[in-house]
């Protein structure tokens, strides 16, 4: 159970005690640019036993804000795959598990996307890294159909499903494809449980009751994949409970007062996803849990 950097302090050492406190076993999120910042977070996640998982987003303009993600217009193939590299090249010596990613662009062809994604399998082979890649919304995983039909194209592909970006694009639960969500199982190496609905990628706390269905249907998928994961031979799982504060977290107007905290739902999730995995049947597969162990 890893959680988002983004969920947390800027400074590394809070972000590692608030990991820690809460009780998860890993971050989540990219690689420091500068050196000593890569040695620093290195050394603190082997010397607390932390797994990690380096994200990498590709497509942004090098002036654009570090917490701005939108891929630009006239980011090309080749920038999208240059940041794809970078990541893929310094995972190894960051001790990551492997690299998940947010790439491409919405508005691309199908014939750009072809390529795109026939360049990073072809990275992935020769480097060792696995990648896995994200389904997000202004990416090119934006919607199930895309997501399907390159699923399709790729038989090597592998995705980190966060379904909550396809709620709001869809504007709806998504159990209607269920054959695209066994589709997506058979290719899940990781899942970001963040709980979406309708009209928006992040419910503001998914104990209300008023997204007691959008919870339960995130949970019919997750438990879809995990049948997947087990029936694959998966030794081991991974997830990240990735409820997030600047732009996910609907705030009262005027004030910008966040209506719900988001470290608690954080690790709210992570506990009941615990829960739910044990309670399902998979307890016997190595859930990356010390608790568990």
């Amino acid at each position: 159970m890893l959680r988002s950097v983004w969920s947390g302090s800027s400074d590394l050492d809070e972000l590692i005690e608030q990991t820690l406190q809460g009780g998860f076993d890993g971050l989540e999120g990219p690689i420091p640019k500068e050196i000593e910042h890569r040695h620093k977070l290195r050394q603190k996640l082997a010397e607390h036993q932390l797994v990690y998982i380096a994200e990498a987003t590709t497509g942004i303009h090098p002036d654009a804000p570090e917490d701005w993600w939108i891929p630009q217009r006239d980011r090309t193939i080749q920038d999208h795959l240059n940041d794809l590299r970078w990541t893929v090249e310094h995972a190894i010596d960051m001790g990551a598990m492997f690299v998940s990613t947010m790439c491409g662009y919405d508005a691309w062809s199908w014939q750009q996307n072809v390529d795109f994604f026939g360049q990073a399998l072809e990275l992935e082979q020769t480097s060792g890294v696995t990648i896995s890649f994200e389904t997000h919304r202004s990416r090119s995983l934006f919607n199930p159909w895309i997501t399907r039909d390159l699923l399709a194209q790729f038989p090597e592909m592998k995705l980190t499903c966060d379904f909550s970006h396809w709620c709001v694009v869809c504007e709806r639960l998504l159990d209607s494809e269920w054959t695209i969500l066994e589709q997506c199982a058979q290719r899940a190496m990781h899942i970001h449980c963040r709980v979406g609905y309708a009209q928006h990628a992040q419910v503001p706390d998914p104990r209300a009751p008023e997204y007691t269905a959008a919870l339960a249907a995130h949970e019919r998928w997750w438990d879809l994949i995990w049948k997947a994961q087990k029936q694959r031979g998966f030794s081991q799982v991974t997830m990240n409970p990735e409820f997030l504060w600047d732009g996910y977290m609907q705030t009262l107007p005027f004030t910008k007062m966040p209506i719900a905290d988001v470290w608690d739902v954080t690790c709210w999730m992570a506990e009941r996803q615990r829960q739910q995995f044990m309670q399902s049947g998979f307890g016997e597969a190595a859930l990356i849990n010390k608790k568990l162990s």
